[in-house]
């Protein structure tokens, strides 16, 4: 294997790709892509997930981009296939594909020296904070997640968030799946929906939408008998590396507000 030249156009897998060891290699980011800053900042921005540069990337020469469906759009990675010799394409649906991620990643850069023994130590401290969390006690409790407002967005049932909430016990609501890719994945609320009033718990996300303290009397309101509470998005929604923090930081908060 030549020396790879690697893209990331999803934070999740740029913080990744530098837990396997692979920064090195990085040479383009979205803005996006903060995390781990120390690394990211000297690795070139080539726009948003959804708008990317692809001149200013083509310029840089990748041998690799890592995608997502969720996080880019189609036509871009159309685009990418005329000028970058291998496409990766990544869909974390539910927590165990964390470890399909892991593996995935491994397979394409493995010719990298540590990159076999760091995907190995990533998928074992994955499992075994989803083992910690399945042994806890859960109590059920229906969830509203907010990301957005004005409109009020929410999670449907079959994305990486509402999955990695349904570990603790928590199911979310509206009670629908929003297929594979697309605006359904994250529905609109208008605020009036009957099942508002029966909802357990509202977890404001600090992103995409930064909820704070100000508006927990506004969201109270929305939803009367519920426990609303502000919450770190990335641990919630970042998969990858994240993926074992966030399974034992969605247990501490399932501990904390049990009886």
């Amino acid at each position: 294997m030549n020396t790879p030249r690697i893209a990331s156009l999803v934070p999740s897998a740029t913080e990744t790709l530098v837990a396997l060891g692979l920064g090195p290699w990085l040479v383009a980011r979205t803005g996006f892509c903060v995390h781990p800053a120390e690394v990211v900042a000297a690795v070139p921005k080539v726009g948003g997930t959804k708008d990317v540069n692809l001149s200013k990337l083509r310029r840089l020469a990748p041998t690799h981009v890592i995608l997502n469906v969720d996080e880019n759009r189609r036509e871009t990675a159309d685009a990418l296939r005329e000028f970058v010799p291998e496409l990766i394409v990544t869909h974390p649906c539910r927590p165990q594909d964390n470890l399909v991620l892991f593996e995935q990643l491994r397979a394409a850069f493995a010719a990298v020296p540590g990159v076999n023994e760091r995907a190995a130590a990533l998928s074992a401290e994955f499992r075994a904070a989803l083992t910690r969390c399945r042994a806890l006690p859960h109590a059920a409790e229906r969830v509203l997640y907010l990301i957005w407002r004005d409109p009020w967005m929410t999670v449907a049932r079959d994305t990486y968030i509402a999955t990695l909430l349904a570990e603790a016990g928590w199911q979310t609501w509206p009670d629908v799946a929003g297929g594979d890719h697309g605006a359904g994945r994250y529905p609109a609320l208008t605020g009036q929906e009957p099942w508002l009033a029966g909802i357990d718990r509202v977890l404001l996300s600090s992103e995409p939408y930064r909820f704070g303290p100000e508006h927990l009397v506004e969201v109270q309101a929305l939803c009367p008998q519920a426990r609303v509470q502000l919450v770190d998005g990335e641990l919630l929604s970042w998969w990858g590396v994240r993926g074992a923090a966030g399974l034992d930081y969605l247990c501490q908060l399932a501990a904390d507000g049990a009886p």
